[in-house]
């Protein structure tokens, strides 16, 4: 259920670059404005997240994720009757994106991690996959969509069916296996676990976390993390691929690969880090999606527009699994839903960044030549951060402070 709630909440927050040219046209302003707007949206998603994680440690997953999911798809169906770029910005970028971060993964980590004591790796794998598999879905569609019937009625088409999940969720969603009489997977250490030497057997304080230097180092990555692929790709993937001339169907089609082959790197990265170093898998992840980028800025050949699809949408969302798996070893449930809340937040401030820079310096230059260059470079730092953790960091709870 936390896959199929994220593929749909998330699937839908992912489609708004199928949506940049009509509002450019619709609202008769230039992709910097939109832009702004998709920023606005990633900075109250952000800010929203860890109070949502602190709610979700409280009254549980299934009343806040069903809720949440139902606000969106009111809000959803709200931006469909907005006529000006100020309603669009109000309803969409602060009323809708507040339901986002309700039904964010983040709150849906929390009861992977009740259910999960063993091959935590791969179930946060498997629930990243499930924004990879929304965006492989309802992007492409919402794109087709909004080319035959209209924007508008494809806004009103995807808020009716988040509205349709919001009953399921709350037949079947549960927060943790005790609400079924059932285990953990592994046994009961996902629900009462020992306390991690960064934590006390309490709850820590958000300002003791951010005195960790371990917890700087998770989130300044994460933060370039949604500079380069929420903020940059998700935005202007769509609207470079149109503007550099490709077809509809082929700008679609490059959409769809990236999202498949992320869905299986989300899978393979989520399982390697049950194996591996969590930190040193990040460390390549981010290398591997620096050297994609210059592919978009070199060629303009359809083939590698696809060879490019392939490449990043294995690295796309494929570091969260790492990432969250060293959060949940660090700080373990009793914080889990507060810490995940501020990385998240670190990574909706850098989305907001990666949408609106990128769209300023498009209107400057008329091009992404220096978008995808200077992403490219922040890539390379954010690997070069993961090497700065402790030799001893591994994914068994054993993180120095």
């Amino acid at each position: 259920m936390s896959f199929a709630g994220v593929l749909g909440a998330q699937g839908v927050r992912l489609s708004f670059g199928a949506f940049v040219e009509p509002w450019q046209q619709a609202f008769g302003v230039g992709r910097d404005s939109i832009s702004l707007v998709s920023a606005v949206s990633f900075i109250v998603y952000g800010v929203t997240v860890p109070i949502f994680g602190k709610l979700t440690d409280r009254f549980g997953v299934t009343r806040v994720f069903a809720f949440s999911v139902l606000f969106t798809g009111l809000c959803t169906i709200a931006v469909g009757f907005t006529s000006d770029l100020w309603e669009l910005a109000l309803v969409y970028g602060v009323a809708a994106s507040i339901g986002f971060g309700g039904a964010s993964g983040v709150v849906a980590t929390v009861a992977v991690t009740r259910w999960f004591a063993a091959k935590r790796g791969l179930a946060y794998g498997i629930l990243e996959a499930g924004f990879g598999a929304g965006q492989m879905i309802i992007a492409p569609a919402s794109l087709l969509l909004i080319h035959s019937i209209g924007w508008e009625r494809t806004s009103v088409y995807m808020g009716l069916m988040l509205i349709v999940l919001c009953p399921v969720l709350l037949a079947f969603y549960r927060s943790k296996p005790s609400e079924k009489g059932m285990l953990p997977l592994g046994g009961v250490q996902a629900e009462e676990p020992a306390p991690s030497r960064l934590e006390p057997a309490k709850k820590a304080s958000t300002l003791h976390i951010l005195k960790l230097r371990s917890f700087w180092l998770l989130f300044i990555p994460f933060f370039i993390c949604g500079y380069t692929t929420t903020g940059l790709m998700d935005t202007h993937l769509i609207a470079y691929c149109r503007g550099a001339g490709y077809s509809t169907a082929l700008t679609g089609t490059a959409v769809s690969v990236l999202a498949a082959f992320n869905i299986v790197g989300c899978l393979l990265s989520g399982k390697i880090a049950d194996r591996w170093n969590p930190a040193m898998i990040l460390t390549v992840l981010y290398l591997i999606r620096a050297a994609t980028l210059p592919i978009l800025f070199l060629t303009f050949d359809p083939v590698w527009l696809l060879v490019f699809s392939i490449l990043f949408g294995l690295v796309d969302f494929a570091t969260v699994a790492p990432t969250t798996l060293l959060t949940a070893d660090l700080f373990q449930t009793n914080s889990l839903g507060l810490v995940l809340g501020l990385l998240t937040l670190g990574h909706q401030f850098g989305s907001a960044l990666g949408a609106y820079f990128p769209g300023w310096l498009y209107t400057q230059t008329g091009n992404y030549t220096l978008p995808f260059l200077t992403a490219a470079i922040l890539l390379v730092f954010a690997s070069l951060l993961n090497l700065m953790f402790p030799q001893a960091v591994t994914k068994k709870s054993d993180l120095p402070c």
